[in-house]
């Protein structure tokens, strides 16, 4: 399985700073956040790996990463996003790259503490479909929320009102080689993107997507307040730290929604 970190987008919701530096750059204790998604695919055994970025500083990217050296990889891959087209545009460019493999997708703001070895094994034993990994959280509404029917996923809505679970989708997502497919058939949402609850819903439909719980804290570090949540994280527990092998992940259980 191959690994996407999406790190493109404006940051917007993070300015001034993000006015001068692409939100992935920023630091995160002391790394920049863009160390935390690379160690965490990596942890799950997964090292050949795409970037995707954009914006005026994705030169600096490369600058900060080269190859992938200082995290013992022979090659990292890049590929850019132009505008704001949202996560599946920006997973839609990875389609030479990913030459009908299955892929782990996880988004470059996204930080955990323990790793995602045994969701990304069991995926790997899974013949078709997409496997999303959830988390229960005091603030589903900022997320795609999933609906459940017992504990069968029925819809999964994106960023509700009214959240009808505690849970969010992380932004790590597994998926087949039919993920750039499902990409051609969406139309923009009213933010004028292509959203990647669309497709997951698009799996759902077909009763392909599995599901597990994530062990250990999770956070997302795209606001000032989740950004110094992620930083006061790290320095109290660290975070990507553990071995695949022995990772309480190992015992969160995969449930399938078919």
């Amino acid at each position: 399985m191959k690994g996407v970190i999406l790190a493109g987008g404006l940051g917007t919701r993070l300015h001034p700073l993000t006015r001068i530096t692409n939100k992935h750059l920023l630091p995160v204790y002391d790394r920049p956040m863009i160390y935390y998604p690379i160690q965490a695919l990596i942890n799950a055994g997964i090292t050949d790996i795409m970037i995707v970025t954009g914006g005026s500083d994705a030169g600096d990217f490369l600058r900060l990463l080269g190859n992938g050296k200082e995290f013992g990889l022979k090659h990292l891959n890049y590929t850019y996003q132009e505008g704001e087209g949202g996560i599946a545009d920006a997973l839609r460019l990875c389609e030479h790259f990913a030459d009908r493999q299955k892929l782990c997708v996880m988004l470059g703001d996204n930080l955990i503490e323990k790793n995602i070895g045994a969701a990304a094994r069991t995926f790997t034993r899974q013949a078709t479909g997409a496997h999303i990994i959830l988390k229960e959280v005091p603030d589903p509404e900022r997320f795609g929320v999933p609906v459940f029917e017992g504990e069968r996923i029925a819809r999964i809505e994106e960023k509700p009102e009214r959240p009808q679970s505690r849970y969010a989708v992380t932004g790590i997502y597994m998926y087949d080689e039919t993920v750039f497919e499902k990409i051609r058939k969406l139309k923009p949402s009213g933010r004028g993107e292509l959203e990647i609850t669309d497709v997951n819903n698009l799996y759902l439909e077909e009763g392909t997507l599995t599901y597990s719980v994530l062990d250990g804290w999770w956070t997302d570090a795209g606001t000032f307040q989740s950004l110094h949540r992620a930083t006061c994280l790290v320095v109290q527990g660290g975070a990507n730290k553990s071995d695949p092998l022995e990772s309480g992940e190992n015992r969160a259980l995969a449930r399938s929604v078919k």
